[in-house]
C-alpha cells in the first residue's frame, strides 16, 4: 500500500507550493489593508474582547452504539465552550475525574436522523454493497429517534434517544457543534488564513474544480486531509473495493474502517508537512515585511500596471460573459439569499427582545436587583444557547437556489447557510454584550426597582436601534460576498478555455523583486471580480433603497451616535454573579470554610448554558446482540486492517487530572470543564497531547468593525485532555 503514501506526498507537495506562493500575496494584502483601511461602516454594537470561555454549553445523557460490543450504552455527555462533544462512561466517572471515552470534533460531519438515510449513504459510498431486502443492516437502532454523525472519510458515531423531544434538542446541540467546528480557521488570521483558503481554491481550480466545496471544514490540517482524500478516495475504492469479502454489511463495515484508517494516516502526514511549511514561511516573514514596507508604493504601481494589461486583454470577453450569463440572474440569486437570511436576523432581534422583556418582568415580580445577577448571567450566554438560537438558525434551512445551483456549479447551499448562521450568533452576542455594558453603567447610579425597570427598557430600545443598523451592514456584506462566491468561479470556468493559456505571457511584467507579492493568477481573478462587482453592488444598493427586508441605504451612517460607548468596553469583563448575587445585590458573601470557598469557586466558574439530564439507569427497548466477526480479507486489505488493529489497541488511562470548571449542583448539574476538543473532526485522528489545550473557541469579530485593538486574555486555565495511542487513535476504555 506504499502507493497511498506516495500519492498523499505528491498531492501535499503540489498544494504546499500553492500555499507558499499565496503567503506572500496575503502578507502584502494584509499590510496594504492596514494602511488603506476597509472603508466599512463603523459598527454600533460592542463585541466581547474576552470570550465567555468558562461555560458548558450542554450536558446530559444519550445512548451510544459501541462498535466493539455491538451494544448500546448510556453515556454522560457534555459540550464545553470549544464545542467538542465529550463522552464519559457515566456521570459518576465524570465526577471522579476519570478521563472521557471520547472527545469528538465534528468538523465535516453531517447529522442524520434516519437509519434508512444512513444505510443509503453507506450503500452509495461503496458500489455493490447495498444489502438485499430482508437482510440484517449494518446498524439497528433500538428506538425511533437516532442521531448519526456521518463523515465521508472518518469514522461514524451512532446515538439514539428515547423521545422525539430529546432527539430535537440533541440535534440542535450537535448542529451547533458542527457549525462551530466547521469554522475552524480563525477569522482574525489576516495572513495565514487567506493564504490557505486561496491556495485551496487555486489548487482545485488547477484540477478544473470550480465552485463551492462542501469539505472546506475545520482547521487547516483537517481541510488539507479532506483535499487529499477527495483525490485518494476514488483510487482507494477502485483498488480495495473488489477485494473486500463477506456479506454486503461486512464489506460496508470493513470499508468504513479502512477509510478511517487511511484518513488518519493522511491527517498525520498532512499535519507534519503543513507545520513544516508554515514554520518555513513564518521564518522569512520579517524579511518579506521589510521589503513590503520599503517598496509598498512600487509594488502597488507594478501590480496596477499588470492589472491594466490583463484587463485590456480579457475585458471584452469578460463583459460579454457577465452580460449574458451572470447579470440576468443576480436579482433572483439575491432575493433567494435575502428572504431566509433576513428572516433569521429578524428572529435574532425578536428572541433578544423577548429574553430582555421577560427578564424585566421577572425583576418587577421577583424583588428587583436581588435577582439581577442571576438573570444577567443567563442572558449573557444567550447567543450560545443552541435551543433558543435554533429558531433563528432554522430560518436558513429554507434557502434554495433552484435552477441556479446547476447553472452556477454550486454543489451545496450549506456554505451560505452556515456563514449566515455564524453572523446571527455574532450579532446576538454583540447585542447582548452591548446591553450588559449599558445596563451596568445605569446600575452605577443606584436605581430603585421602578427606575431599574425603566432603565432596562431604555437600554433595550437603544440596543435594538444599534442592532438594526449593524444587522443591515452585516447582511449587505454577506449578500455581496455570497454573490461573488456564486458568480466568480462560474466566470473563471467560462473564461478558462480562451484566457488561462495566455496568462503566462504576463509574467514578464512583474519585477523579480516583487514576484513573491504579485501573482498573475491572483491579479487575473481580481480583474474578473471587478467586471461583475459593479452589478452586484448595484443590486444590493437597489434592495436597500427599496428598504427590502429592513436594509438601510449606504448613505445612512450613524456617526458617533454613542461617542462614549466604546470607552465603556475598555473595562474589565462584568461578572454578574459576583457583583449582583441574590444575597442582596452587593456581591457574594465570603465562604466561611476552605471547602465552601472551593465549592463557591467551582459554581461561579461552571456557567452552564442549558442542561438536559436523563436517568442513567434507563434501559433501551432491546439491545443489539454481538455479531460474528467479519471474514478474512485479501492481502492489501489485511495490511490496512493490521494498521487498524495496531491503532485500536487500548492503553491504560493516565491518572485523572483535575477538571477545572466546577461541580454538579442540585438537579441540574453544573459540569466541570471538559477536555478541549482537538483536531481532526470526531474521528480517531484527534492528536490530543496531555497538557496541551487546543482552543477552538468562537472566532472573535474583526477589529476592523470597531477600530479597536483585540486584547487577548493573559492566560487560560490548563484544561484536562483525553488520551490517544501512538497511532493517534482515540482510545476507548
Amino acid at each position: 500500500m506504499g502507493w497511498m503514501g506516495e500519492k498523499t506526498g505528491k498531492i501535499l507537495t503540489e498544494f504546499l507550493q500553492f500555499y507558499e506562493d499565496q503567503y506572500g500575496v496575503a502578507l502584502f494584502n494584509s499590510m496594504r489593508h492596514e494602511i488603506e483601511g476597509t472603508g466599512l461602516p463603523q459598527a454600533q454594537l460592542l463585541w466581547r474582547k474576552v470570550p465567555l470561555d468558562e461555560r458548558i454549553v450542554f450536558s446530559g445523557n444519550l445512548f451510544q452504539h459501541q462498535e466493539d460490543s455491538k451494544k448500546w450504552r448510556n453515556r454522560f455527555s457534555l459540550v464545553p465552550h470549544n464545542y467538542g462533544l465529550v463522552l464519559y462512561e457515566n456521570k459518576a466517572a465524570y465526577e471522579r475525574q476519570v478521563p472521557p471515552r471520547a472527545v469528538i470534533n465534528s468538523a465535516g460531519y453531517k447529522i442524520l436522523t434516519s437509519v434508512d438515510q444512513y444505510l443509503e449513504l453507506i450503500g452509495n459510498s461503496l458500489p455493490g454493497t447495498t444489502a438485499k431486502s430482508g437482510s440484517a443492516p449494518i446498524l439497528k437502532c433500538p428506538t425511533q429517534f437516532p442521531l448519526i454523525l456521518w463523515h465521508p472519510y472518518a469514522r461514524h458515531y451512532y446515538f439514539c434517544m428515547m423521545t422525539e423531544a430529546e432527539q430535537d434538542k440533541w440535534q440542535a446541540v450537535l448542529q451547533d457543534c458542527i457549525r462551530h467546528c466547521n469554522n475552524g480557521i480563525p477569522e482574525d488570521s489576516k495572513v495565514e488564513g487567506p493564504a490557505f483558503t486561496d491556495a485551496i481554491r487555486m489548487y482545485r481550480q488547477s484540477k478544473e474544480l470550480y465552485g463551492t466545496w462542501e469539505m472546506l471544514c475545520g482547521n487547516e490540517v483537517q481541510i488539507l486531509s479532506n483535499l487529499v482524500m477527495e483525490e485518494l478516495g476514488p483510487e482507494l475504492k477502485a483498488e480495495l473495493g473488489p477485494r473486500l469479502k463477506g456479506k454486503p454489511q461486512e464489506r460496508q463495515r470493513q470499508w468504513i474502517q479502512i477509510s478511517d484508517a487511511v484518513y488518519r494516516m493522511v491527517y498525520e502526514q498532512a499535519k507534519a508537512r503543513f507545520e513544516e511549511v508554515l514554520s518555513k514561511v513564518q521564518q522569512v516573514q520579517p524579511a518579506m515585511q521589510a521589503v513590503i514596507r520599503t517598496d509598498m508604493d512600487q509594488i502597488i504601481t507594478s501590480k496596477e500596471h499588470l492589472a491594466s494589461k490583463i484587463r485590456a486583454f480579457i475585458l471584452p470577453k469578460a463583459e460579454v460573459c457577465v452580460r449574458n450569463h451572470v447579470q440576468p440572474y443576480i436579482p433572483s440569486i439575491l432575493e433567494a439569499l435575502m428572504v431566509p437570511t433576513s428572516q433569521g436576523f429578524t428572529e435574532v432581534r425578536d428572541v433578544f427582545f423577548k429574553e430582555v422583556t421577560d427578564m424585566n418582568l421577572n425583576v418587577i415580580n421577583e424583588g428587583g436587583i436581588d435577582k439581577l445577577g442571576e438573570y444577567m448571567e443567563k442572558l449573557s450566554r444567550l447567543a450560545y444557547h443552541p435551543l433558543k438560537m435554533q429558531s433563528c438558525y432554522e430560518k436558513m434551512e429554507s434557502l434554495r437556489l433552484d435552477g441556479l445551483q446547476q447553472r452556477f456549479d454550486v454543489s451545496s447551499t450549506s456554505v451560505f447557510k452556515q456563514r449566515a448562521q455564524i453572523h446571527m450568533r455574532e450579532q446576538m452576542d454583540n447585542a447582548v454584550y452591548t446591553f450588559e455594558t449599558l445596563l451596568h453603567q445605569e446600575l452605577g447610579k443606584g436605581p430603585t426597582k421602578e427606575e431599574l425597570c425603566k432603565s432596562i427598557q431604555r437600554v433595550l430600545e437603544r440596543v435594538l436601534k444599534k442592532y438594526d443598523y449593524d444587522s443591515s451592514s452585516v447582511r449587505k456584506r454577506f449578500f455581496r460576498e455570497a454573490l461573488l462566491q456564486v458568480s466568480i468561479p462560474f466566470l473563471l470556468k467560462k473564461l478558462a478555455p480562451t484566457c488561462k493559456s495566455e496568462l503566462p505571457r504576463f509574467q514578464e511584467l512583474i519585477f523579480e523583486d516583487f514576484a513573491r507579492f504579485i501573482l498573475v493568477e491572483n491579479t487575473y481573478e481580481e480583474v474578473v471580480l471587478q467586471t461583475v462587482m459593479k452589478d452586484i453592488l448595484q443590486a444590493v444598493k437597489e434592495a436597500a433603497v427599496q428598504r427590502k427586508h429592513n436594509l438601510y441605504r449606504d448613505s445612512m451612517v450613524m456617526h458617533n451616535s454613542d461617542p462614549n460607548l466604546h470607552l465603556l468596553a475598555e473595562g474589565a469583563p462584568i461578572d454578574w454573579g459576583e457583583e449582583y448575587s441574590n444575597s442582596g445585590g452587593g456581591g457574594s458573601p465570603s465562604p466561611s470554610t476552605p471547602e465552601a470557598a472551593t465549592l463557591s469557586e467551582k459554581r461561579r466558574r461552571a456557567k452552564q448554558v442549558v442542561s438536559v439530564v436523563q436517568d442513567e439507569e434507563a434501559g433501551l427497548p432491546f439491545e443489539a446482540s454481538p455479531e460474528s466477526p467479519p471474514p478474512a480479507s485479501p492481502d492489501s486489505v489485511t495490511e490496512i486492517q493490521g494498521l487498524l488493529a495496531q491503532g485500536l489497541r487500548p492503553e491504560s488511562p493516565p491518572p485523572a487530572g483535575p477538571l477545572l470548571n466546577g461541580a454538579p449542583t442540585g438537579e441540574s448539574p453544573q459540569p466541570k470543564a471538559a477536555p478541549e476538543a482537538s483536531s481532526p473532526p470526531a474521528s480517531p485522528l484527534q492528536h490530543l497531547l496531555p497538557g496541551k489545550a487546543v482552543d477552538l473557541g468562537p472566532p472573535k469579530p474583526s477589529d476592523q468593525e470597531t477600530g479597536e485593538q483585540v486584547s487577548s486574555p493573559s492566560s487560560h486555565p490548563a484544561l484536562h485532555t483525553t488520551t490517544e495511542d501512538s497511532a493517534g487513535v482515540q482510545t476507548e476504555f
